[in-house]
């Protein structure tokens, strides 16, 4: 079988591989945030132009000695370090390199990338090198881990220690004296470059339109590349300096973001209007951003209200001279107010204040000259908001308890909650895995009288109180259950929203619901078993065949490279043709069935299978899992390491289907599914022995 990954480029791999990079910076930045807020309240209060320096703006609050503290000429002519300079010319970067080595290959590669960063930053004479510590840090962790990999496993017992600390140190040595004459100078050209490109921008007050590049980036969570990766470093140079960065509000500012929600609480419709007091709260507040994304992915038009007030905030911070002395993480107006510099106040309060005002007469603009065809459209129940949610988490590469709590804002349903049911395009394959991971969050909820099956979208038949699909899928699942309440989920494995469906019927029981809850089955198998076989639900296997007729030692296969998502379909099309479960066309049925909706999972799991015309392609059941240890590009940034395909025909696949999904549900079972060591244990695990 070959081993080379796919040449064709992945829907969306741009903007995934920015957002990677920007979570990678953000992952050795975020964590070092407290000793940035800490190096921020000491710079505001003892540096000559803070709260209690020298010259600092507050007469009966002034210590002359505070050079003691924040660095200079003392009271008595004696010259102090402080604290100021060193935390951010030493501790910062040490910080940050070690957290970047650390994530690259653990705690000795974090200390080899502390090292090799204080050899760029003693080569850089004095110039704050955050970016060269998030070059140094997981570089030479990464060289570490590198080299380490020529005499991994053949080192005899005993000696493991040795040749590891002698290793780490050789490696720290070259990398600190490679760093020192090689990479200081490099990365102190590149920060002059970038300084002297944001100073032209604020010079020539130019600076307000970095927030056309900033706003819509951050709806796709691409911000953390732009903003720790740029604007973090060299507003922090410029606040060692100068005591303030009007830089470190570009991104933080939470006046447009308040600005759209306060426009969607007076002028918004459907889901939305209503959801939208609630984010305010969290997103000003609470300074979580990514609360609002979701409105600007259903009316994308509101993205000129962000851009225009996110402009006006730097413009108005330009004109009044004002900044802050440290990042505002997160960007709560808390936060900013804590860190704004001695005499900012003014300007920096005008700034989220303007910012929000003029997002919110824009974005009112846009939402009054489409109301009414968005009132109609959420008469209707095509309201787009639930699909924007799903997507927001798509785009984040993981799921949000914020985002998850906008969608459990939208299904407070009306009517018990009795029949759920997950849906999908052919009934059979994620949808049932779906169903299988909820049933079991309810059960051990201890909650009774609700059955959850699976179905096929074409075969909804209006008895649904509860419909989840993927969110490609919702509008089509809508049409056939136009009266059930509908959840859309980005990946059926590890949803956010199951937990709120759990809450949501537990909040309905202790309302007093129980007496209707208790006219139902107390088990869901009893309601499974009464859907026909030919409805793809959970309780047709009742009369299947054991399981090792559906899954077989022969079609567990590992492999440890990689391959394209084309060739991993072609392998599980041909297992399942080869078992007598399929014909030659259910491959196409297959590479069908992704262009309309991934079949990935989560959790590094994908259940490739054929559409819902492809059924006369299913001879019987079967299923096919293949692990592929170097990972397969499925697309939108998801990996797959294990590959279950599936063909089903009345039902027998789904027992362990089910169990299957349980399974990749629990990350501890992923682990040991990921380290089984033959074809024949992996076989024993997804038969049951785990668990």
């Amino acid at each position: 079988m070959s081993s080379q990954t796919s040449t064709t480029k992945a829907p969306g791999g741009f903007r995934v591989g920015v957002q990677r990079f920007g979570t990678f910076l953000s992952g050795m930045i975020m964590p070092n945030i407290a000793a940035f807020i800490a190096w921020g309240l000491i710079t505001a209060l003892f540096i000559p132009t803070g709260w209690l320096g020298a010259k600092g703006p507050v007469e009966w609050m002034r210590w002359q000695d505070a050079a003691f503290l924040g660095g200079g000429v003392g009271s008595d002519g004696t010259e102090y370090t402080g604290l100021v300079g060193p935390i951010i010319t030493f501790l910062l970067p040490l910080l940050i390199a070690f957290t970047g080595g650390n994530v690259v290959y653990g705690h000795r590669g974090g200390v080899v990338g502390a090292v090799t960063a204080f050899g760029v930053i003693i080569g850089a004479e004095g110039t704050v090198m955050f970016l060269g510590a998030m070059i140094a840090g997981p570089g030479s962790a990464w060289i570490l881990k590198t080299v380490e990999k020529l005499w991994d496993g053949k080192i005899r017992a005993g000696f493991e220690m040795l040749v590891n600390n002698f290793s780490a140190g050789f490696v720290s040595f070259f990398t600190a004296l490679a760093a020192f004459f090689w990479l200081a100078p490099i990365i102190r050209w590149l920060t002059d470059l970038l300084g002297g490109a944001v100073g032209w921008l604020v010079n020539t007050g130019l600076i307000p339109l970095a927030s056309i590049i900033v706003e819509p980036a951050k709806i796709l969570f691409l911000n953390n590349a732009i903003n720790h990766g740029v604007f973090t470093p060299i507003g922090t140079e410029q606040s060692t300096s100068l005591g303030k960065s009007l830089l470190f509000l570009v991104e933080a500012n939470p006046g447009p973001g308040a600005g759209l929600l306060l426009a969607l609480t007076v002028f918004g419709v459907g889901a939305a209007r209503a959801t939208a007091p609630g984010a305010f709260i969290i997103q000003f507040l609470g300074g979580i951003h990514e609360i609002y994304f979701p409105y600007v992915l259903a009316k994308p038009s509101l993205i000129v209200g962000l851009i225009a007030g996110g402009a006006t905030g730097v413009l108005t911070n330009v004109i009044f001279d004002s900044g802050l002395v440290a990042p505002a993480s997160p960007g709560s107006i808390f936060a900013v107010l804590i860190q704004t510099a001695p005499g900012s106040h003014l300007g920096v309060i005008l700034s989220v204040v303007l910012s929000a005002a003029v997002t919110f007469a824009v974005s009112a603009l846009f939402l009054l000259a489409s109301r009414r065809s968005d009132l109609a459209a959420d008469a209707a129940g095509r309201d787009s908001f639930s699909a924007a949610v799903a997507q927001t988490q798509a785009n984040k590469g993981k799921s949000s308890s914020v985002l998850g709590g906008l969608s459990a804002a939208q299904t407070t349903a009306t009517k018990t909650i009795e029949n759920v049911i997950f849906a999908c395009d052919a009934g059979m394959g994620s949808s049932a895995m779906g169903a299988g991971v909820l049933r079991k969050k309810i059960k051990d909820a201890g909650i009774e009288g609700v059955s959850v099956t699976n179905k096929a979208i074409a075969n909804l038949d209006g008895t649904a109180d509860l419909v989840v699909t993927q969110a490609q899928l919702t509008d089509r699942a809508r049409q056939n259950e136009p009266d059930a309440v509908h959840v859309s989920v980005g990946q059926f494995m590890n949803a956010p929203e199951y937990d709120d469906v759990v809450e949501m019927i537990r909040a309905q029981r202790e309302g007093g619901a129980e007496d209707e809850a208790a006219e139902t089955p107390d088990e869901p198998a009893a309601a499974d078993a009464a859907q026909s076989p030919d409805e793809g639900t959970a309780g047709a296997a009742q009369d299947a065949p054991p399981s090792d007729a559906v899954l077989k030692r022969e079609y567990v296969r590992i492999h440890s490279g990689s391959v394209s998502r084309d060739e991993a379909l072609a392998e599980a099309a041909g297992i399942l043709e080869s078992a007598g479960a399929v014909t030659a066309d259910y491959l196409q049925a297959m590479k069908d069935r992704e262009e309309t909706v991934s079949t990935f999972m989560g959790n590094g799991l994908a259940i490739p299978h054929g559409t819902d015309a492809a059924k006369d392609a299913v001879l019987g059941s079967a299923l096919a899992v293949i692990r592929y240890d170097g990972g397969v590009d499925w697309g939108e940034g998801d990996t797959a390491t294990f590959v279950i395909g599936i063909a089903g025909k009345g039902g027998a696949h789904l027992e362990i289907l089910a169990s299957v999904a349980q399974q990749f549900g629990d990350d501890d079972i992923v682990a040991k599914l990921n380290a089984a060591s033959s074809e024949q244990e992996l076989y024993d695990m997804l038969a049951g022995e785990i668990g």
